[in-house]
């Protein structure tokens, strides 16, 4: 579309479904690679991407070409997908359903990279869900407790 410009950033985390802790540091940087392609595949641009054994956090510039729920879509879909023809676990891998997403002004992309790449010492003081809380509560998103990524029971 001519005449069009935008600058938009979003960081989306993603939980393994019940928050299983099944993403291995053995293939956790193939994932990266294959998530990478596929948001580059559909014309957006990776920031920053770490995953830890039980969710994601992806950062990308994101093109209004395409919802963000139709992305999101393909990445867990088509991600799950290649996890499991690659035979990395012994059982099916899935996404939870939904997602988060948050957006962030240029000014912020370093602070919110180094937030990404920094997950595993992040993860040593904050468990996902106290984390995941907080990025809610600081971007003043309402929420109900029945609906944030909650482990099998």
């Amino acid at each position: 579309m001519s005449n069009t410009y935008t600058l938009i950033h979003i960081q989306c985390v993603m939980a393994v479904k019940f928050r299983a802790s099944v993403i291995q540091p053995l293939w956790k940087e193939r994932l990266h690679q294959y998530i990478t392609g596929i948001v580059q595949n559909n014309g957006h641009k990776i920031i920053s991407i770490n995953a830890m054994p039980d969710h994601l956090h992806l950062f990308f510039g994101f093109r209004p070409n395409q919802s963000l729920s139709d992305l999101m879509r393909l990445v867990k879909g088509e991600s799950s997908e290649w996890i499991n023809k690659e035979k990395f676990n012994s059982s099916t891998f899935r996404w939870q359903e939904g997602y988060g997403a948050f957006s962030y002004s240029r000014s912020q992309i370093p602070a919110v990279c180094k937030y990404i790449e920094n997950q595993e010492e992040h993860h040593r003081k904050k468990t996902f869900l106290e984390e995941y809380k907080h990025i809610l509560e600081e971007s003043e998103i309402e929420y109900d407790e029945r609906y944030i990524f909650k482990p099998l029971e």
